[in-house]
């Protein structure tokens, strides 16, 4: 594929957040070119589940994408309880007045539909193209990156960073804040003596949230446990990682029968402050990463691309421009922040044996659900973002 001399935008970063962005443009007029680092993985068993919200159903429908995954499973009841202790609550659709809460996809197949929709509408995509520098001017941002064992460098009016957050440091003027959970998330599927039936379950521990989220004929599970604890944990056998699952999370879906391999990986909270600077935005996960806890980070990054689209195709003022970019970053800093702030909370709200805040986590969840309003509230932020 031959590469211009100049876009209008760059996006760093082709995973699904960066796609997602460049899909949302396709029909804006503007040159746009999506550099990936890695090449296209081959089709393999990715263990990693996307908790979707409602909201991001409707952006992956209007970017034409919902159509083309092969196995959705919707969300109808959410099922959050605190072991140990009496306090429980359920929120369901109807309450809500939508079909589903959510859904609950394969992370690569995302990817791949994602990467079929780019491919059938001609956008340019390098994959392979290792981003080494970027520098800026008033009037301009360049990338230089090694692609086919050459260095290239391109312009554009504005440069987008998609990719987790590798390349912050070279961005003046932006700061990336790190909290390490010192917890790490073990995640399978989950064969149930009890099939699932639309119910996911959020289960608050001492140690950490357990989640078991409806995936076809499985649960996904997400399960955060101490460093130490996953070492321990990963290095069991079937039988034995299905005992202490079990014993962790008790009897409500009955005996666990089967499981498939467990991946982990390390927990934290980061943060760009500000998500904007000169010629250069952040979304996704170089924006903000999250703790997995209530299914927040993807949605986040996926309204983080979505409204960037929506600013730059009505912004009245030039791409990338001061003014552009000073509206984007207003239009995102409450979602973002709340967010951030949600999940950051729920995690030190729940995982410790305080008996004070055990108490007071149990008479929460009650009364959350003994007040319809308050949990339509919050379903509504979990499904659309703060703004609901």
């Amino acid at each position: 594929m031959m590469v211009r001399e100049h876009y209008d935008l760059i996006i760093i970063g082709g995973g699904p957040v960066g796609m997602a962005l460049s899909l949302a443009l396709r029909e804006s007029g503007m040159s746009v070119l999506l550099l990936e680092s890695r090449e296209l993985p081959e089709k393999a068993e990715d263990l990693r589940p996307l908790a979707l919200s409602y909201g991001s159903h409707l952006i992956l429908h209007r970017l034409g994408v919902w159509q083309a995954l092969p196995e959705i499973t919707p969300i109808t009841k959410i099922h959050v309880s605190n072991r140990g202790g009496f306090g429980r609550a359920v929120l369901v659709a109807d309450g809500v007045g939508v079909p589903a809460l959510g859904y609950v996809v394969n992370h690569h197949d995302v990817f791949r539909a994602m990467h079929g929709s780019i491919q059938a509408c001609d956008i340019d995509y390098l994959e392979g193209a290792q981003v080494t520098r970027l520098e800026t001017s008033a009037g301009q941002g360049q990338v230089e990156f090694q692609y086919g064992g050459t260095t290239k460098r391109i312009t554009a009016k504005l440069l987008v960073l998609a990719d987790g957050g590798r390349l912050i440091e070279q961005v003046e003027g932006v700061t990336q804040h790190v909290h390490e959970y010192h917890q790490w998330a073990v995640v399978a599927r989950i064969k149930t003596g009890i099939p699932q039936s639309g119910i996911a379950y959020e289960r608050f521990t001492s140690d950490g949230p357990v989640a078991l989220l409806p995936m076809g004929d499985y649960f996904a599970l997400v399960w955060t446990v101490s460093p130490a604890a996953a070492k321990e944990i990963l290095s069991l056998d079937d039988a034995g990682f299905l005992a202490r699952l079990h014993g962790h999370f008790g009897d409500r879906l009955g005996n666990l029968i089967d499981t498939s391999k467990r991946s982990g990986f390390p927990l934290a909270l980061k943060y760009a402050d500000p998500v904007t600077a000169q010629r250069i935005a952040l979304v996704g996960n170089a924006a903000q990463t999250l703790h997995p806890v209530a299914g927040q980070g993807f949605n986040l990054g996926l309204r983080d691309a979505w409204e960037m689209a929506d600013e730059i195709i009505m912004s009245e003022t030039e791409i990338g421009a001061p003014a552009m970019l000073a509206r984007y970053a207003h239009r995102r800093r409450i979602d973002s922040k709340a967010g951030r702030v949600f999940t950051d909370s729920l995690v030190k709200l729940f995982s410790n044996d305080d008996p004070i805040l055990s108490g007071m986590r149990n008479l929460g969840l009650s009364v959350l659900d003994c007040l319809p309003p308050v949990k339509r509230f919050v379903a509504r932020r979990m499904m659309f973002g703060a703004r609901g």
